[in-house]
């Protein structure tokens, strides 16, 4: 990849998130292959594709972390199942970097000094 071309921009890595089940029956609702993809801020599940909301919550704050650019050693970059948060549940979502984009924090910051049109707007 190459660097970013401003001085306020950063990258943030597109992720899929995929439910697994393991050796272990999985008690709460987790479809094997079933998944959504995490691009920047959004969430995007494709037709029909259904994530438990409690599985979720346990997901959820792992996410950002996982977009950003982190040493190899990084556990957060060699670690990629998340289990659901039942502990007799054999459901898991594994997490992969997919892709890599470019933010500007003037687009993506709320801070009124320093915003511009937000990414989403200029995607128009």
């Amino acid at each position: 990849m190459s660097a970013a071309q401003n001085a306020d921009d950063f990258w943030l890595y597109d992720l899929l998130v995929e439910t697994i089940v393991g050796d272990r029956t999985a008690v709460c609702r987790h479809v094997e292959g079933e998944s959504f993809r995490v691009e920047g801020e959004l969430l995007i599940f494709d037709q029909q594709q259904k994530v438990s909301m409690y599985a979720l919550a346990a997901v959820l704050p792992l996410l950002p972390a996982k977009q950003r650019p982190t040493s190899e050693h990084d556990w957060m970059s060699t670690d990629a199942e998340i289990a659901c948060p039942d502990p007799h549940c054999g459901g898991r979502f594994r997490v992969t970097r997919t892709g890599k984009r470019v933010f500007s924090n003037a687009q993506t910051t709320g801070l009124p000094d320093a915003r511009d049109t937000p990414y989403w707007k200029d995607a128009e």
